[in-house]
C-alpha cells in the first residue's frame, strides 16, 4: 500500500438500531424474545467493540442511530429485570446443551456458555441501568455520534406535517434527556423522504440526515458528496450501495459465508444456533457443526476484502473527480453484526483497525460535514430505502386499510388537540391528551406496515396496529365526550402493553 496516498478518502459507518414496541407482549416467535436476543447478541456485543477501541483513545468511530422507542425499552426497569433473568436461562441452556454426546456439539456448548458468562457480566457492569448509562460515555468522549429520530418510527412521508413535526420534537428530546445531548443529525425511519422534510428538520434544529443511495443518483447527485437539501441547509448523505451490499444485500453478503455460523438452524432442545452456514444449499438438518476458530479466520479474510473494497472505491472516485476526494457511507440495521451475523462484531472491530491503516479517514457524519463534505444543493423526490426505493413498502396495495387508518387517526388527533387547546383555560398538562399522543404515535408506527408488506409476521402486526388504534380511539371518545375526569379516562384508555414511563416527557399541547 505503499503507493496510495496519505489519505485515499473518507469512510463513514452508520448504524440503525431500532425494534418496534415489543415491551410486555410475550415471548417467541414475537414480542420481548426479540429485545432479548437482539440485546445479548448486537447491542452489548457492539458496544463493547466500541468501548474497546475509545479506550485507545479513538474518537469518530461510527455514527450510531438509536431510535427513542427501542431506547425506551433498552432502559425500562422491567425489561432489565426480565433481561437479566433472559441471559440466565440461556446460561443454563447452553450447560443443558453440554449433555449431549456428541463432542463437537459439547464445544459449541462450552463456547455458548462462555459467550453467556461474559455477556451477563458486561450487563451487570455496564448495562444494568439502562442502554444511556451504557452509551452515553461513548458519545461524551466523541469516540460516537449518536442520531436521533421521531419517536416511534413512524414513516414521515405519510404523516400531516404537523404531526411529523410533533413526532420529531418528542423524539429529540426524549435523546437529550437519556443521553444528556441533543442529536444534530437523525436517521429518517425507513429513510423515507418527500420534498418538504427538510423544512420541518431545520425548524427543529436537525442539521443532517440520512437517505438511501438512488434518492440522490436519480436527481443526478452522487453519494461520493453530501449535499444541503433545496434551500434548507440541512444536509443529506447517501448510503453507497455498492459497498454497503458487499456485506449485506438482499441476495448476497459475507454473512452467508461457509464457516459463519448459520442463523436459521438450532437445536430443538435448547434454541442455540448449533450449525455453520455449509452452504446456501445444504438443508439444515445436514449442516456441519460451528467452529468458532474457523470462523475467525473469515472474519480477517472478509475484513482484508471489505478494506480493499473500500480503498478501490475511493481511488476510483477521486481519480473520476479530477483528483477531489470524496466520502463513501455505508449503513446498515445494528442488529446485522451479531443478531443475524454472529460474527458481525469482531468483523466490525478488524474494519476499523484496518481503515486507517489503508489510508482511509474514518469518521462520523457529523464531522465529515463540517470538514467539507458537502458538494452543493440537491432536491430528491420521494423515496426509502425499502424495496423499489419508494413508499410501496408502506403505501401499497397489502396495506391500503392501515394507511386509510392512519390518515383518519391524524385527522381526529389534530381535531381533539385544537379543541382542547381552545376549550382548556389551564396552563398545565393533561394527562390524557399527553396518552393520546402517545397512543396515536405507536399506531403510527412504520413496523406494522412493513411486516404486513413483508408477510414476517403479518399477524401479529396487524394486531398490534388494531390494538393501539383501539387504545386511540376510545381515550379519543371519552374526551370528545366531555368526561368529567381527565384521570378517570387515562386510566381507562390506558392498555396495559405501554409503559407508564414511555416518552413521560410528551406534552400532548403542542400538537398544533
Amino acid at each position: 500500500m505503499s503507493d496510495r496516498p496519505k489519505e485515499v478518502g473518507t469512510f463513514c459507518l452508520v448504524l440503525h438500531s431500532h425494534l418496534p414496541w415489543l415491551a410486555h407482549h410475550g415471548s417467541w416467535p414475537v414480542g420481548e424474545e426479540w429485545i432479548y436476543q437482539a440485546w445479548a447478541s448486537s447491542y452489548i456485543p457492539v458496544v463493547n467493540v466500541l468501548n474497546r477501541l475509545a479506550a485507545e483513545g479513538r474518537t469518530n468511530l461510527l455514527t450510531l442511530g438509536v431510535t427513542p422507542v427501542l431506547a425506551a425499552q433498552l432502559d425500562d426497569d422491567y425489561c432489565l429485570q426480565q433481561f437479566h433473568t433472559w441471559l440466565g436461562f440461556w446460561s443454563e441452556r447452553a450447560h443443558q446443551m453440554a449433555q449431549s454426546g456428541d463432542p463437537q456439539v459439547r464445544e459449541v456448548a462450552a463456547y455458548e456458555a462462555r459467550t453467556a458468562r461474559q455477556t451477563t457480566a458486561v450487563f451487570e457492569q455496564l448495562w444494568s441501568r439502562g442502554a444511556s448509562a451504557a452509551l452515553r460515555p461513548l458519545v461524551d468522549s466523541g469516540a460516537i455520534e449518536l442520531l436521533g429520530g421521531p419517536a416511534a418510527h413512524g414513516f414521515q412521508p405519510l404523516l400531516d406535517d404537523k404531526v411529523a413535526a410533533f413526532a420529531l420534537q418528542v423524539g429529540l428530546d426524549d435523546t437529550a434527556l437519556r443521553i444528556g445531548h441533543r442529536p444534530s443529525g437523525i436517521w429518517a425511519p425507513e429513510c423515507g423522504y418527500r420534498p418538504g422534510l427538510e423544512e420541518l428538520y431545520a425548524q427543529a434544529g436537525v442539521g443532517h440526515f440520512m437517505m438511501d443511495g438512488p434518492s440522490l443518483l436519480h436527481v443526478d447527485r452522487s453519494t461520493a458528496d453530501a449535499w444541503t437539501v433545496g434551500d434548507s441547509g440541512v444536509v443529506a448523505f447517501g448510503r453507497d450501495l455498492d459497498v454497503t451490499y458487499r456485506v449485506w444485500s438482499p441476495r448476497r453478503g459475507y454473512p452467508g459465508g461457509s464457516w459463519y455460523r448459520d442463523f436459521h438452524s438450532f437445536d430443538h432442545d435448547t434454541g442455540i444456533r448449533h450449525a455453520r452456514v455449509t452452504s446456501t444449499k445444504t438443508d439444515s438438518k445436514d449442516k456441519a457443526i460451528y467452529e468458532p476458530d474457523a470462523a475467525m479466520g473469515a472474519v480477517g479474510r472478509d475484513a482484508d476484502d471489505f478494506v480493499e473494497v473500500v480503498v478501490r472505491r475511493l481511488e476510483s472516485l477521486r481519480r473520476e473527480r479530477d483528483g477531489k476526494p470524496a466520502i463513501v457511507v455505508a449503513a446498515y440495521d445494528t442488529e446485522l453484526f451479531g443478531h443475524w451475523w454472529h460474527e458481525g462484531p469482531a468483523w466490525l472491530e478488524q474494519v476499523l483497525r484496518k481503515l486507517p491503516a489503508a489510508g482511509v479517514r474514518v469518521t462520523t457524519l457529523e464531522d465529515a460535514k463540517n470538514t467539507g463534505a458537502v458538494g452543493g444543493a440537491a432536491q430528491p423526490q420521494n423515496s426509502s430505502w425499502g424495496s423499489g426505493k419508494d413508499w410501496s413498502v408502506w403505501a401499497g396495495v397489502a396495506v391500503e386499510d392501515l394507511v386509510e387508518d392512519n390518515e383518519a387517526l391524524q385527522r381526529r388527533w389534530r381535531k381533539i388537540s385544537d379543541l382542547v387547546r381552545t376549550d382548556s383555560a389551564s396552563v398545565t398538562r393533561n394527562p390524557a391528551l399527553d396518552q393520546l399522543g402517545r397512543d396515536a404515535l405507536l399506531a403510527l408506527s412504520s413496523d406494522w406496515a412493513f411486516m404486513v408488506t413483508k408477510d414476517s409476521a403479518a399477524g401479529y402486526a396487524r394486531d398490534r396496529h388494531n390494538a393501539h388504534h383501539g387504545d386511540f380511539n376510545k381515550l379519543a371518545s371519552l374526551i370528545e365526550a366531555g368526561s368529567p375526569s381527565a384521570d378517570f379516562a387515562l386510566e381507562r384508555a390506558r392498555a396495559h402493553r405501554i409503559n407508564d414511563g414511555f416518552l413521560g416527557h410528551l406534552d400532548g399541547r403542542l400538537l398544533h
